[in-house]
Formats: structure tokens, sequence, C-alpha cells
């Protein structure tokens, strides 16, 4: 299968400083546990700028929901939500996450989490340390504070904080659209392979459902029906 791109970091860079006083606001705020309690162990936080609620304590990526709105924090933070404007499609959760000192976040994938399932996850690291390991598809990756990237989370990915400072990223989940192509097109986004991966995806599930309709049987019916589903 084709090879898409597992991150890009992108030529932005924002002003540190200017993140880490309104991180200071968000921080007098509070924070609720991350709710995905078997990924990790220690203390992983988050805190919801924009949430299907509208509600700060809303921390969850609900792709599904058409409807998200800025929470009150957001308004106090003017320079982050300068940040998110300047991203040109639609925005879903935006939230602030901290991985504080000796906490992990274990090996796992955020399926359809990616790209070419037409979404995208894009990280700004606000504070950070040299101890930090973060592994994405095999490979390390050194986010610096202020810049800017795209993961594809899709990827089995993990996190481990052995610095002695909490790891905070603003981190938004949007959706893609003509801008944002044009953005990926120009860092190198292989769309060609993109279509390619979607052809074979399809015809291997065209192959199950043929095998499965070949047993006959209520469950092979069942998964035969949500197949079908799937490639409408």
């Amino acid at each position: 299968m084709p090879t898409l791109l597992k991150y890009i970091q992108f030529n932005q860079n924002y002003n540190v400083s200017l993140l880490k006083a309104e991180l200071t606001i968000a921080l007098q705020q509070s924070w609720v546990d991350h709710f995905n309690k078997q990924d990790y162990e220690g203390n992983w936080q988050s805190i919801a700028l924009r949430s299907a609620s509208g509600k700060e304590q809303d921390i969850s990526a609900h792709y599904g929901v058409d409807h998200h709105q800025d929470t009150p924090l957001l308004n106090q933070l003017p320079y982050i939500q300068s940040i998110i404007e300047k991203w040109k499609c639609p925005k879903h959760a935006i939230r602030l996450l901290a991985l504080h000192p000796g906490a992990e976040i274990k090996p796992h994938r955020d399926r359809g989490c990616n790209y070419e399932g037409g979404v995208l996850r894009i990280h700004i690291p606000i504070q950070t340390n040299n101890e930090l390991k973060f592994m994405v598809g095999g490979e390390q990756l050194k986010l610096a504070e202020g810049s800017c990237w795209y993961i594809d989370f899709d990827q089995t990915h993990s996190i481990i904080n052995a610095g002695e400072n909490v790891r905070v990223h603003l981190v938004i989940d949007a959706l893609r659209n003509e801008w944002t192509d044009r953005l990926f097109q120009a860092y190198g986004y292989d769309f060609e392979a993109e279509k390619q991966g979607q052809a074979l995806d399809q015809a291997t599930t065209l192959r199950m459902i043929e095998e499965l309709e070949r047993m006959d049987t209520p469950a092979a019916k069942e998964l035969v029906v949500q197949l079908k589903k799937a490639l409408k």
C-alpha cells in the first residue's frame, strides 16, 4: 500500500512568551483528567477551548458532532484565538493537553485520526522539556515550543514525560477542506498515493463482503450490512 506522510512540521513558529502568558491564565481554571484512562499512567489533564457543549470540562474529540462552540476560556486568550482563526477550515474540538512529569501515554492508535480520514489534528507545543520521548510510527519526534505540527495519529504513538516540568500542547482538531488540501500539497502530501490506498481498501472490503455472503449465516449477513454502509 502507498505510504503517506506520518507528520508535517509547518514553517510557522508562534510566540512562546505569549503562549506561556496565556497558559498561565488557563492554569487558573479547573482542568479534568483525560477520559482514555486505559491508554495512560500518571497525570494527563485537559481543558477545552472549543467543545461540542461549549463547556471547558467537555474534553472529548467529537468528530461526529457538527456543531462546536468556543468556551468562555478561549475569549480570555486572544493570542491563541488569533492562531486558531488563521486555520481556514472547520474546527471541532480545541484543547490544551497537559502531561505531567512521570506520566506515560501507552502505545496506541486513534483510528481514522489522519488526513486521509478527512481530519487533521494540529499540535502546537507551549511548554515541553528535553527528556520527553514522543514516538510516532516507530520514529521519535522532537516538538519544540512554539512549533506547529500535523501528525497522523492513526499511526502507533506513545509519549513518556521523563522531565521535571509539565508538557502542555495546544491541540486543534479540524476537518479537511480545499484550503488544507492546498496547504498539505505544498508540504508534499501525495494525493495520488492517497487515492491508490483508498482503492485498495475498497477492493479488500468488497472481497470480504463476497466471502461473508458465501457463508450465509446471520452474523455474516449483519457484518455485510455494516461493510456495505462503510462503502457508501
